[in-house]
């Protein structure tokens, strides 16, 4: 059986779903208007700046600035492009009913794209036998670095917002401008060589020229990367081991799991969407489904971003069965109080032939507390995984009862008065019950 992620949750988590719906329909479309915001100022940022460079090109004669130019020409239409699928990537319709997504991961890729030419460019000029006299004048140079922090700004604001709201297209921005400093250095560097005319050349390469050859080295290794990120996520790449981890905690912590068949997850654009086959033990169905349904919410309120949970339930097959036995003393000795007892005998027994494979007896760490003591006994054996509790109390109406009910756990009542009458009892009962099922 299978389950989706939906608003709706059952009436117990009715606080807890308009948590989740405030989350998904508030601060998404919050983090959504921040990304368009900050892409928008990219946009603007990068036309002026490919206006000033441009310019300022134009009076120097510097193919360097000239590179510098491009780029932020290039850049200037990739960010509108940026902008564009930005509001297109959360729209839904019944062409694309799971969203648009990995808009943002495409449009990285055609950033990589432009970068590129950009690149080819300025080989091209680089290539280029034409001789050309550099002037750099007291106000280029200092129009230069002032671009240049401009750039280092709001590189660092678009990658603060970026990784606060995971969005792949803003991390690629970010880290965009990171590069773009870094050549807009080599660039305040070259003009101010040129400015102080200090005569330097390499294999017959002037300074200019070397300037805008290492500027198209940080244009590829941003391309590549841009590229490669991008390419990963349009090919449906898992999202990374730390999440997948995360996101097993979360679902082994359910008591009616018994184990993980299968956990994979994708992204898409900043969000993520994740597929579980998980085995429960219950074969009654809405016993599974409401597990199911407190999965989905745990996974999305536990993980950032995940915007679809699916959930495919079966049923289990049990190879062994864990008892659990309240016990007075490490003698053997079965207690008449289940809360109290001072030990608890934890006994594996393979389904067939109902061997012992292992026995443990563990101290019961709740026999000091004042109140509820039998609940939180209870809930310690669920995260032990025990599938049967055997116990002389009746406790099938109490509080411990109750949460064995929820987690799937059977109880049953024992007249016996030590641990290994009580298990050979046990054994012969289900030895009965097979005979009769054959």
């Amino acid at each position: 059986m299978s389950h989706r992620s939906s608003a709706a949750k059952p009436a117990t988590d009715a606080g807890q779903a308009l948590t989740e719906k405030q989350w998904t329909n508030g601060d998404m479309a919050n983090e959504t208007r921040q990304i368009r915001r900050v892409a928008l100022l990219a946009f603007a940022l990068n036309l002026g700046l490919a206006g000033l460079k441009g310019l300022l090109a134009v009076l120097s004669g510097s193919l360097a600035i000239t590179a510098g130019a491009i780029d932020s020409a290039t850049d200037s239409f990739a960010s509108l492009a940026v902008y564009g699928g930005v509001r297109l990537s959360t729209h839904k319709s019944q062409t694309f009913p799971l969203g648009l997504y990995k808009i943002e991961n495409l449009l990285s890729v055609i950033i990589a794209l432009f970068i590129f030419f950009a690149g080819y460019e300025i080989v091209r000029r680089i290539a280029g036998t034409e001789s050309v006299t550099v002037h750099v004048t007291p106000a280029i140079l200092i129009l230069l670095i002032i671009s240049t922090a401009a750039i280092w700004a709001f590189g660092r604001y678009a990658l603060r917002v970026g990784r606060r709201t995971e969005s792949p297209t803003l991390i690629a921005e970010g880290k965009h401008r990171q590069v773009d400093v870094l050549s807009s250095l080599v660039v305040v560097i070259s003009a101010a060589l040129s400015y102080l005319e200090v005569d330097f050349s390499l294999l017959g390469i002037g300074i200019d020229r070397l300037a805008a050859a290492v500027v198209v080295l940080f244009i590829l290794r941003a391309g590549w990367e841009l590229l490669t990120e991008g390419m990963r996520v349009l090919l449906d790449a898992s999202v990374d081991r730390d999440t997948l981890e995360q996101a097993r905690k979360i679902i082994l912590q359910e008591p009616l799991v018994s184990g993980i068949n299968s956990l994979v997850g994708r992204n898409a654009g900043r969000f993520r969407f994740l597929q579980a086959d998980v085995i429960m033990r219950t074969d009654n169905l809405s016993k599974a489904h409401a597990a199911s349904e407190r999965l989905q919410h745990r996974l999305r309120e536990g993980l950032a971003h995940v915007e679809r949970v699916l959930i495919h339930i079966e049923p289990h097959q049990e190879e062994r069965l864990r008892l659990a036995l309240p016990m007075d003393s490490r003698h053997g000795q079965l207690s008449r109080h289940f809360g109290e007892a001072a030990y608890f005998a934890l006994v594996d027994l393979h389904t067939q032939g109902y061997q012992v494979e292992r026995q443990t007896l563990l101290s019961n760490p709740y026999t000091t507390v004042a109140k509820g003591k039998g609940i939180k006994v209870a809930e310690w054996l669920v995260e032990k995984k025990v599938d049967t509790v055997l116990a002389k109390e009746d406790i099938k109406h109490k509080g411990p009862g109750y949460v064995f009910a929820n987690a799937g756990v059977s109880l049953q009542r024992v007249d016996q008065d030590t641990l290994d009458q009580a298990l050979a009892a046990f054994v012969s009962r289900q030895a009965a019950d097979t005979d009769r099922e054959a």
